[in-house]
């Protein structure tokens, strides 16, 4: 569930339930109307690179308990062992997250997956688990999460009283173009101003920056 804490306390109850509703309905439904897709991706993946279909990754989620992200694979099966040697190449502002416009280790299929950001769908199932929201701060990688604690304890830690999400404002205002920092800005901004009104202007956001492949790879 979601955490109400701080300035969350003084919001009607009725928000964080609808929002609960809003996720397992949309997910469940989600899941159900795009199958032949899911399909498709899946078929695609293991046709264009040797390995699974999915990616799981350890994730830092609600109370900072760890959880298994599901993604679509869109690298290759050794990514993970590759990125210590990329480091130098990080293009990401600051060095906490990683991002390389051109990584060597995304598959062709990966790529056209990352561009439509339809990579992140198999985390409607994480939604189901109710390990994560439709909307909220991006859950981080373990290695990111460590550099985040370094950067900016206080502001990182307050990520992570609420569910993480499929969305939420970073993907909405530049993605990649934005550096760590704003990141956490605009997560703690989220935070303190979250409403059931907000989750649907960003979801209605999201479909317009994914129509656009705005800052995606």
């Amino acid at each position: 569930m979601i955490a109400i804490q701080g300035e969350n306390r003084r919001r009607p109850y009725w928000q964080f339930l609808a929002k609960r509703v809003l996720d397992y309905g949309a997910a469940g439904l989600g899941v159900l109307l795009l199958a032949p897709l899911l399909l498709l991706i899946a078929l695609l993946i293991r046709l264009d690179s040797p390995g699974p279909v999915f990616f799981r990754q350890e994730r830092k989620g609600l109370g900072g308990r760890i959880f298994r992200v599901w993604k679509f694979r869109s690298m290759e099966v050794d990514a993970e062992a590759r990125l210590k040697d990329l480091e130098a190449f990080n293009e990401s502002e600051g060095g906490v997250l990683f991002k390389l416009k051109c990584d060597p280790r995304v598959t062709r299929t990966g790529g056209i997956l990352r561009s439509t950001s339809l990579d992140e769908l198999p985390q409607l199932f994480n939604v189901l688990q109710g390990h994560m929201s439709l909307v909220g701060p991006r859950p981080l990688q373990l290695r990111d999460c460590e550099r985040a604690l370094e950067y900016d304890r206080e502001a990182f830690e307050r990520r992570l009283t609420v569910l993480p999400g499929i969305t939420g404002p970073w993907q909405v205002a530049g993605r990649s173009a934005l550096s760590f920092e704003q990141m956490l800005k605009l997560d703690g901004d989220y935070i303190e101003h979250w409403s059931f009104a907000l989750d649907l202007s960003i979801l209605l956001r999201t479909l317009l920056v994914v129509l656009k492949r705005s800052g995606a790879y």
